[in-house]
């Protein structure tokens, strides 16, 4: 059994959270299910880029986590969608500073990223 200790490690929460959210599309897919349940192609449409092989496992971790949960209606044809848990949306509110912090220094960090795309 895992404990609190070991998740955080230094004592800091950030491992807990980076092992929740790690990797490119989970943080948006908590960004988008803050606004209420999503279908899978809904979130696919606002996820430009992200494969469908990578969205479900993301999806699937992220149920794992007990972040979101996936309601099957049972219906023909099939319709399910997912919606962030209490402990979801806490993380989702969480991840809301870092999207003002991007947008508030994307001209700064897109002249930063044009300039290492250039060095050999």
């Amino acid at each position: 059994m895992t404990t609190s200790s070991e998740i955080c490690g230094t004592g800091c929460g950030l491992n807990a959270t980076l092992r929740i959210i790690s990797g490119k599309w989970k943080p948006l897919v908590l960004f988008f299910l803050r606004d209420g349940p999503k279908r899978y192609g809904e979130l696919k449409r606002l996820i430009p880029g992200v494969s469908d092989k990578v969205l479900i496992q993301s999806l699937k971790d992220l149920e794992a986590d007990q972040v979101l949960a996936r309601t099957d209606y049972k219906e023909v044809p099939p319709r399910v969608d997912y919606t962030l848990t209490s402990l979801g949306g806490s993380l989702a509110d969480a991840i809301i500073p870092l999207c003002t912090w991007g947008t508030e220094n994307a001209a700064h960090m897109a002249k930063i990223f044009a300039e290492r795309d250039t060095l050999p």
